[in-house]
C-alpha cells in the first residue's frame, strides 16, 4: 500500500491547529505531521485529512465530530478512537479547535510512553 503524502492544504490547517502548549511535540508519523502529548499521538495530518483522537467512548456518534469517520490509514483496518474531521469541521476554527482541545485533553489524561516507543 502506498502512503499518500501530506497536501499543501492539511499541512497549513495542521499548523494553524496545533495547540500551543508545553506538552506538545510535532514530529512525523507516517511521514507526516503529527502532534504528540506526553509521546502519545493526539491529532495528525494523512494525506488530505487532519485526523483527531478521541476516547474510546468516542465510538458513539453522538461523542465524535458531526460527520467524522474512522481513520483508517490501510482500508478496512480502522484506528480505533482516531478520527478524521470532516472539511466543514475543518474550515470552521472555533469547532476545529474544540475537537483539537478534545484530542489533546484525552492524550493527556494517557499515561507518558516511554522514550524509543
Amino acid at each position: 500500500m502506498k502512503i499518500p503524502g501530506p497536501t499543501a492544504e492539511a499541512a497549513k490547517r495542521f499548523q494553524e491547529l496545533v495547540p500551543s502548549d508545553g506538552r506538545v511535540s510535532v514530529r512525523k508519523m507516517f511521514g507526516q505531521p503529527s502532534a504528540f502529548v506526553n509521546g502519545n499521538l493526539f491529532m495528525g495530518v494523512f494525506g488530505p485529512d487532519l485526523f483527531v483522537r478521541l476516547s474510546k467512548g468516542s465510538e458513539s456518534p453522538a461523542e465524535r465530530p458531526e460527520g467524522a469517520r474512522a481513520f483508517e490509514p490501510m482500508p478496512g483496518r480502522p484506528m480505533r478512537g482516531y478520527f478524521v474531521l470532516p472539511a466543514e469541521t475543518l474550515r470552521t476554527d472555533r469547532k476545529a479547535k474544540e475537537w483539537v482541545a478534545r484530542a489533546l485533553e484525552f492524550g493527556g489524561r494517557l499515561p507518558p510512553k516511554k522514550p524509543g516507543r
